[in-house]
Order: structure tokens, then sequence, then C-alpha cells
């Protein structure tokens, strides 16, 4: 278990709500990761993934949160605090969503509301990290004050930018 509390779970911003992993949200998640363009994932794969999601909540006080329009009440993607390259004492910022939801300020908002509910915990920082060809989520955390510490060359990701921010 985590030494800090967990960060908010049910996000409301503007436009957005995040919120828990539900089954309903599968056939969103398998679209938007067939949207990478990598194939469609088995169904059972992703429910297998939400109730992982699920499970490292509970466990880590972290969450990954589905993103949904407010007013249209559809899944658009995800953000959250994951462990992913970094460690449970300072989170990574993660979001992904659907191309049509590109460009309207989306991710920007959710990842906003992310990076308070993460100052909520007590947390001193924040990780990002990036491919160096993801312009448009660079200028997301940017725009979120994330400033690049380093670069770091992957075999399946390539270079990679380590963006940190404090939390204060």
């Amino acid at each position: 278990m985590s030494a800090y509390p967990p960060m908010p779970f049910h996000l409301e911003t503007e436009r957005l709500t995040l919120r828990p992993w539900a089954e309903s949200d599968a056939p969103g998640f398998r679209d938007l990761l067939a949207a990478r363009g990598k194939g469609e994932p088995p169904v059972e794969r992703i429910r297998a993934s939400i109730a992982e999601f699920l499970a490292a909540t509970e466990t880590t006080g972290i969450a990954l949160l589905p993103v949904v329009r407010r007013a249209e009440g559809d899944f658009i993607g995800y953000c959250g605090l994951i462990t992913g390259r970094c460690t449970l004492e300072e989170p990574e910022i993660a979001f992904e969503l659907f191309p049509h939801a590109h460009n309207h300020g989306y991710a920007t908002e959710a990842a906003a509301a992310v990076v308070e509910a993460a100052a909520t915990t007590g947390r001193t920082r924040l990780w990002a990290t990036v491919g160096t060809w993801n312009a448009p989520s660079l200028r997301v955390l940017a725009k979120l004050a994330f400033t690049r510490d380093h670069l770091s060359t992957e075999q399946t990701a390539g270079e990679v930018a380590w963006l940190t921010r404090p939390l204060s």
C-alpha cells in the first residue's frame, strides 16, 4: 500500500468527467486501442485490462481513468497516473484520446484535472514520458508546465522524452 492517500477517482471539469472503469467501457476502450492501427484486441483481453486497472487502483491509490464528455456522454479516451516507467512516489501521467477528440483541448483539460488530483496526495513531483515524435502530447505537457529532464532511446518506442513537473 502507498504511503500517500489515494488520489480522487471522480474528477469533473467544465466539459469532462473522469471516473473509475466499468465493464461498459470495454467496447470503447477496444476501439481506442484499435485506432492505433495495430488491430483490434479481443474483448476478453480488454475486460482483463479493465479488471487489472481496478485492482491496481485498489493497491496503489492512483488510477488511469476513462475520459467521458459530459454533454455527449461518450467515452473519448483515458487519462491518469500510472507507475509505467516511474515509481509510485513519483508517478507518470498518461493520456490517450480518440483521433476525433484531438485538437479540442480535451487532453489538456483532463490532464490538468489529474495533475490537481495528484497534488492532493502530497506527492512532490510527476513525470511524463512521450515519444519525441509526438508533438501534440508534448504541447499538452508544456501547457501544464512539464519541462524536459532527459531523453532515452528504447527498442520499441524509439527516442523518448522524460518530462517532469513539481507539485506544490
